[in-house]
């Protein structure tokens, strides 16, 4: 079924408290993957949603969850898997929100990287509702620090990138575990072959719901491709910020080392920039994303990883400082402006042969149109003229 428009939250016969939570936020319309997935999952039936990144798909499963949750109960009685920490915590975060008026739901968050006791002194205080990364999550069954007996509701939240990062073991092994579950949600950008497998053993009578990525709900985001030598690209850059008094920009490189350099060089050129890679502590991850949600920082440098686990609405830019090396980060990476029907745009360096190459097949597949321009000493784009 494919779903183009949102419906008002007050006809979905929500409880009193998630409708002062939703209200708390200003909402009143849900996005189409909203309206498409919250009857059938309140209605405890199989979901498979196929959605762009950035269309509320958070929402679109964590209604129906928390409308289920009897919170007189200690037991776990949703699981929520996702690829990363920074989604995990970010869906936790929302998951919180939506929450707030709901007396006794408990919701803990477990991830790789952080102290697992101090997971493990969170899941005694018997949480009705898990977020989780499928490694860790995994860990904690072995360890027998969590029961899934009576686990309801099961969610894998961007399952393609998931099953792309090589989770898929330890999701089947989770969900063999959980057989008496009500029903099981797959929320993905694309649907891989993968995925499809998922669906076709787990999933019984699934609802289908594809939500396009059409002119309603596709990103307002203007995109330009500034050819420069790879000694310029901060400089550029820095013109670039001077100009246009981007208050929040994040900017994407394709490794770690890359991401170190560029914030140094940021950093040396008066900008407020701070970064996160696989190789930084968590505790000092989520110190910096945090700085870069409440608006505190101006310049966050991150390479993909984060690309998915950052949900800020407004987001003025995104650099990418190299061209990625597949075509779905490219929609991911400038996903994350654009957002909540604000304006954005998306800046592509381009420095040889091969950058260039990747960037007219990223714009095939993407069917997004690139301007070329180039960037005066003031920081004014002018558009390169063809021949």
């Amino acid at each position: 079924m494919e779903v183009t428009q949102g419906v008002r939250y007050d006809t979905l016969g929500l409880s009193a408290p998630l409708m002062r939570a939703i209200e708390k936020k200003g909402y009143e319309v849900s996005t189409p993957v909203q309206a498409g997935a919250i009857p059938p999952m309140m209605a405890w039936k199989d979901v498979t949603a196929k959605a762009p990144t950035g269309t509320g798909k958070t929402y679109a499963f964590g209604i129906p969850i928390l409308e289920h949750i009897d919170a007189q109960s200690e037991n776990l009685q949703a699981v929520i898997l996702a690829p990363t920490r920074e989604l995990a915590l970010q869906i936790t975060d929302e998951l919180r929100q939506l929450a707030a008026f709901m007396e006794g739901v408990k919701i803990v968050c477990c991830y790789g990287g952080q102290p697992i006791g101090k997971q493990i002194d969170a899941l005694k205080r018997h949480p009705q509702i898990v977020v989780a990364t499928p490694g860790r999550f995994s860990d904690h069954m072995k360890r027998r620090t969590l029961k899934v007996d009576a686990v309801q509701t099961v969610v894998l939240d961007e399952a393609d990138r998931m099953l792309d990062m090589g989770f898929i073991h330890d999701v089947t092994r989770i969900l063999d575990k959980i057989p008496h579950r009500r029903n099981l949600g797959l929320f993905s950008a694309t649907i891989s072959r993968e995925v499809m497998d998922i669906a076709w053993v787990y999933q019984r009578d699934a609802e289908e719901i594809t939500v396009q990525a059409d002119e309603k709900n596709k990103p307002d985001i203007v995109q330009y491709r500034i050819d420069v030598d790879m000694d310029r690209k901060v400089e550029t850059m820095a013109r670039i910020l001077h100009k246009e008094g981007y208050e929040r920009v994040i900017v994407f490189c394709n490794t770690k080392g890359s991401v170190e350099r560029m914030t140094k060089y940021l950093q040396m050129a008066g900008e407020d920039a701070e970064c996160i890679h696989g190789d930084i502590p968590q505790a000092k991850r989520e110190k910096v994303m945090q700085r870069f949600r409440d608006g505190k920082l101006r310049v966050f440098v991150a390479t993909d990883v984060a690309a998915r686990g950052i949900d800020v609405d407004d987001v003025d830019a995104v650099f990418n400082f190299d061209v990625p090396e597949e075509n779905e980060y490219y929609v991911h990476r400038i996903g994350r402006t654009g957002r909540a029907k604000r304006h954005g745009t998306a800046y592509t360096f381009v420095s040889d042969y091969g950058a260039m190459v990747r960037l007219d097949e990223i714009a095939k597949f993407t069917k997004n149109v690139i301007t070329p321009v180039e960037v005066a000493e003031d920081g004014t784009l002018t558009a390169v003229k063809k021949g």
